[in-house]
C-alpha cells in the first residue's frame, strides 16, 4: 500500500482556480466560499482527474465539499446524462443524521443545476423511498442498513453508479457494516471512481477494505491523530464514582462558558439516567441514543441547532457525524473505549479553527483506558481539579512507564505456612526377587504369585 504523506498547504488559491463547472462556481460564490481548506486544496484536483482517493481528514475540516464538488462536476459534465435512467452516484454514510446533513450540502452546491438527489435511511417510510428511487435520482445518499433492504427488495440497482463515496468509512466498519459495504461496492461494479474518507487511520479491517475497493488510489493524510483538534483544550478530572461524575457534570454546565454542549456516555442506560437527573435539575437537555425513534432524534438535533436546547446527552452511535455550529464543550462522562472513538467525540468541538473544551471524567477504572488514549494521541491531557468537588481519588499511587496504574498482585499462599497437603502414603519397598503384585487384584492362594487369566472359551 502506498504510504501516507502529510499535506501542508503553502498557498490558498480561490475556488475559481479549480476546473469546476460554472454553475458550481456560482453556487460556491453564493455560499461565500472564498478559500479552500487544506483538505479541499489537496483532494479536489486529483478527484477532478478521476483518481480514486483515500483521505484521512479531521471531522469539520471541510471534507464534504472536497468530495461533493468533484462528484457534482462529473455529473454535470456527462453529455449523455439525459439518457441515463440509473442512479449515477452513491454516497454511503454511517448515520441518518450525517446523511441528512450531506443532503443539505448537496442541495446547496447543486442549487443552480438540474441534478436530482435522494435520501435513503432508516426511520422513514420504505414504500415512499422505493417510489423516490423509481424516479432515478442522479445522486443517492444512504446508510448501509436501509440501502441493503432496498437492494434485497429489488427496488434499487447500482450497476449504473459512476462514483462511489464512502464517508466516515472507519465508523461504518466500527458499527459492523463491513459485509454490507462489501456487498454494496460489489453492486457498484461499473463504477469509475471511488472516494474513501475517514477521520482516523482505522485498523486492519479498514486497510483490507481499502485494498478491495480502491484502484491505485492517491493517499492523502491531512492530519495525524496527534494533530487532531489542535484548537480544543483537553482536560481530565478525577472522580470517585458515577454519582461524583454527575455532580461534576452539573458544575461544568453551570460554570463553564459555552454555547452548546454534548455529554457522552458509553451506554443507553447511563444516558437515560443522566438525562433524568439533568431534567430534574431544570436543564434544557435532550437525550440521543440508538433506541430513540427518528422523530425524537430529529427533534433533539433541531432543538440543539436552533438553540432551544443547550445540552445533549448522547451515546457514540447516535451522535456520530453531528455537525452542529457553536458546539464548544464536550464532556466524556464515560471514557471512550478506543483512541479513534475519542478523536471522533472531541471532533464535535473545535471545528473549523474555533476554540473548544473537552473534559473527561476519570474514575479508578477509567485510568488505564485514559492512559492508553494519551499514548495513542501522543499527548498528555491537562489535569484539572475543581476545589468544590475534589474527591478522594486523585489517580493511582504508582504508575508504570506507560502511564497505566500498577496493579496489586495477589499474594501467593506460602506452602509452609498454609494448609499442609495430606502426606502421601509411603509405597512399600518390594523384596529383592519378590514376585510382582498381581494385576486387577488377582493373586494366588499364598498371596504372592500372580494368577494367570484364562482365555475366554471360543
Amino acid at each position: 500500500m502506498q504510504p501516507f504523506f502529510p499535506i501542508r498547504a503553502e498557498v490558498s488559491p480561490v475556488f475559481s482556480q479549480f476546473a469546476l463547472h460554472e454553475r458550481l462556481l456560482k453556487a460556491v460564490a453564493e455560499l461565500n466560499f472564498t478559500e479552500p481548506t487544506p483538505v479541499q486544496l489537496a483532494a479536489i484536483p486529483p478527484a477532478l482527474e478521476g483518481r480514486d482517493l483515500r483521505v484521512t481528514a479531521q471531522t469539520g475540516s471541510g471534507k464534504t465539499a472536497a468530495f461533493l464538488l468533484p462528484l457534482l462536476n462529473r455529473l454535470l459534465g456527462d453529455a449523455n446524462a439525459k439518457q441515463r435512467t440509473d442512479v449515477r452516484s452513491l454516497i454511503l454514510l454511517p448515520t441518518r443524521e450525517l446523511a441528512q446533513q450531506i443532503l443539505k450540502e448537496v442541495e446547496r452546491f447543486s442549487q443552480f443545476t438540474f441534478l436530482k438527489s435522494a435520501l435513503v435511511t432508516g426511520g422513514e417510510d420504505f414504500k415512499e423511498q422505493a417510489a423516490l428511487l423509481r424516479r432515478q435520482p442522479d445522486l443517492l445518499i444512504a446508510t448501509p442498513g436501509r440501502l441493503m433492504e432496498h437492494l434485497n427488495a429489488g427496488s434499487l440497482k447500482l450497476n449504473g453508479v459512476e462514483v462511489l463515496v464512502l464517508d466516515e468509512a472507519d465508523r461504518m466498519l466500527d458499527m459492523g457494516f463491513a459485509e454490507d459495504i462489501e456487498r454494496i461496492t460489489a453492486e457498484c461494479a461499473n463504477r469509475q471512481q471511488t472516494l474513501l474518507f475517514s477521520a482516523t487511520g482505522g485498523g486492519k479491517v479498514l486497510r483490507e477494505m481499502i485494498a478491495k475497493v480502491l484502484r491505485e488510489p492517491v493517499h492523502l493524510k491531512l492530519n495525524s491523530v496527534d494533530q487532531l483538534s489542535e484548537t480544543t483544550v483537553q482536560q481530565i478530572i478525577t472522580a470517585d464514582d458515577p454519582g461524583h461524575k454527575e455532580r461534576l457534570v452539573h458544575w461544568l454546565l453551570t460554570n463553564e462558558t459555552y454555547r452548546k454542549a454534548i455529554v457522552f456516555t458509553n451506554t443507553r442506560a447511563q444516558a437515560d439516567r443522566l438525562y433524568g437527573h439533568m431534567v430534574a435539575a431544570d436543564y434544557k437537555v435532550f437525550v440521543l441514543h440508538g433506541e430513540k425513534d427518528q422523530k425524537d432524534r430529529k427533534l433533539a438535533i433541531d432543538r440543539l441547532k436552533q438553540g432551544g436546547t443547550k445540552v445533549l446527552v448522547a451515546t457514540d452511535v447516535a451522535a456520530r457525524g453531528l455537525d452542529i455550529e457553536g458546539l464548544d464543550l464536550v464532556i466524556n462522562f464515560d471514557m471512550p473505549r478506543s483512541g479513534d472513538e475519542y478523536v471522533h467525540r472531541i471532533g464535535r468541538t473545535g471545528r473549523a479553527g474555533e476554540a473548544g473544551l473537552a473534559v473527561s471524567l476519570i474514575c479508578h477504572n477509567d485510568w488505564n483506558l485514559m492512559s492508553s488514549i494519551e499514548r495513542y494521541l501522543k499527548q498528555r491531557f491537562e489535569r484539572r481539579v475543581i476545589k468544590e468537588l475534589k474527591g478522594s481519588y486523585q489517580g493511582p499511587k504508582n504508575v508504570k512507564a506507560s502511564g497505566k496504574a500498577v496493579g496489586v498482585k495477589k499474594k501467593k499462599t506460602d506452602k509452609k505456612d498454609g494448609a499442609k497437603k495430606p502426606a502421601a502414603k509411603a509405597t512399600p519397598k518390594r523384596r529383592p526377587n519378590a514376585p510382582k503384585a498381581a494385576p486387577s487384584g488377582l493373586v494366588s492362594q499364598d498371596g504372592l504369585a500372580p494368577l494367570k487369566r484364562k482365555k475366554p472359551v471360543e
